[in-house]
């Protein structure tokens, strides 16, 4: 990890750092809120929709599927940077991602992990959110067109 700390968890500064994190690591969670010590206030997310509470917090799991085969570990970890890149400008600018080591509770409304005895690791910094755009960015052609609102 990068030493820089931010609320006394460290920063990743770089995609590569998230890369080789997920390959030392296993049952990683990413997660985009206002931060740990917001979230262990209440333990639990609620569904944006009907407002229920849920047993956890919502977070999108870090592991590799099978499927991505002999893939970059990189572009893996970009795609899921990517993949809520969006939450800080529809849930207000103090919205950042972090990693976290937790256990799974169940399934949230749109099948994501809801976690609890969560461990916080480090955040990931505001340039690995551009680096996960621009590599994903170089990849749209192959991969098709990507729908995002901005």
């Amino acid at each position: 990890m990068e030493s820089a700390e931010r609320d006394g968890l460290p920063v990743l500064h770089t995609l590569d750092a998230l890369a080789a994190l997920l390959e030392r690591h296993d049952g990683l969670y990413l997660r985009w809120s206002k931060g740990p010590d917001v979230d262990a206030a209440r333990s639990s997310s609620k569904d944006d929709l009907t407002g229920i509470p849920m047993p956890g917090l919502s977070a999108n799991p870090l592991d590799v599927e099978r499927w991505w085969e002999d893939r970059p570990l990189l572009l893996w970890a970009a795609r899921r940077v990517y993949d809520y890149e969006h939450l800080p400008r529809e849930k207000g600018p103090q919205v950042r991602p972090w990693v976290l080591k937790g256990t799974e509770a169940g399934r949230g409304p749109d099948n994501e992990p809801l976690v609890v005895d969560v461990e916080p690791l480090c955040w990931v910094g505001d340039e690995v959110i551009e680096a996960s755009r621009a590599e994903v960015a170089r990849h749209r052609e192959e991969w098709g067109p990507l729908k995002r609102g901005r």
